[in-house]
């Protein structure tokens, strides 16, 4: 979870979200959106048509889904997505660029490297800052198998 257009310190908008509870993506509106639908074709507005889409399949992903983030170099958080998209115009998700939520149950402690599929850590090695989906299924068993010993 990184602001795309906010140079932050590396991590912040992920520490953020667990903190709070939820996972999150990018882009302040104004006026403040009230449907993800809105706020995806704004954002293909003002910003550009990735924007748009990458928000509508956020705000579109199933409740249960699986979602990680990186609170640190190595340490990652597993969580699953538990409600539906919201925009938190609070001074802390404003201030770390990741308005568009939703609530998120994240497992009770860290994961570190040896604990999680290879192949996500590859993805993070990659550097982006993209909302993606990772096509692998050796990473989606190895994601049930953490969130089963300790969601």
């Amino acid at each position: 979870m990184r602001a795309r257009s906010l140079d932050l310190p590396p991590y912040e908008g992920a520490r953020f979200g667990v903190e709070r509870g939820v996972v999150g993506i990018g882009e302040v509106i104004e006026p403040q959106p009230e449907s993800p639908e809105e706020a995806a074709a704004t954002l293909a507005r003002t910003h550009n048509e990735k924007a748009g889409r990458m928000l509508a399949r956020f705000a579109a992903l199933p409740e249960g889904t699986f979602v990680w983030t990186r609170t640190e170099e190595d340490i990652y958080r597993l969580g699953r997505i538990m409600g539906p998209w919201r925009y938190d115009n609070s001074a802390g998700a404003l201030r770390v660029g990741i308005p568009h939520v939703r609530e998120t149950r994240w497992v009770g402690r860290e994961l570190h490297l040896g604990e999680i599929p290879a192949t996500v850590a590859q993805t993070f090695d990659r550097g982006g800052r993209n909302f993606q989906r990772i096509h692998d299924e050796d990473a989606e068993r190895g994601t049930a198998s953490p969130w089963g010993k300790h969601g």
